[in-house]
């Protein structure tokens, strides 16, 4: 697994069954982001992963929080129903209760496979503002 890069991210603690980490943002499109490159470097070997195709991606949720679960849930979700990986994430438009990126990725390979990640998990998930810029913390059950 690799090490978040400097001021994104953060793995906090690695049990057998879950990956803790936190998610740094100056803003929540930053937030979004940071949080999907952190949960693909425990998916795949980012560094492998070809930005080929891109396609769009959309979630919606009730508040932060939820917005931002399902984004995750989400991006989980795409890795069994599209077989592919995704290493580059754009967001185009985010708000609490809405999102939209454009992905980029290529087919699986099992070669740069790394953890299956199953889902969030409740335990010390939080998305705080912290002045104007944004933690969050997230659990993955694997």
């Amino acid at each position: 697994m690799e090490e978040g890069k400097k001021g994104k991210y953060k793995f906090i603690d690695e049990l057998k069954s879950d990956v803790l980490f936190e998610v740094y943002g100056k803003d929540l499109k930053e937030l979004f982001e940071n949080a999907a490159e952190a949960l693909f470097s425990v998916i795949c070997q980012l560094d492998k992963v070809k930005p080929k195709e891109a396609e769009e991606f959309e979630m919606k949720g009730e508040n932060l929080e939820g917005t931002f679960w399902n984004w995750l849930s989400g991006l989980i979700a795409i890795v069994d129903t599209e077989q592919k990986f995704y290493s580059k994430f754009e967001i185009e438009e985010v708000d609490e209760t809405h999102v939209r990126a454009k992905l980029w990725g290529e087919s699986i390979r099992p070669e740069i496979g790394e953890t299956v990640v199953k889902s969030i998990t409740n335990y010390r998930f939080s998305v705080e503002k912290k002045g104007k810029s944004y933690k969050a913390t997230i659990s993955l059950d694997i």
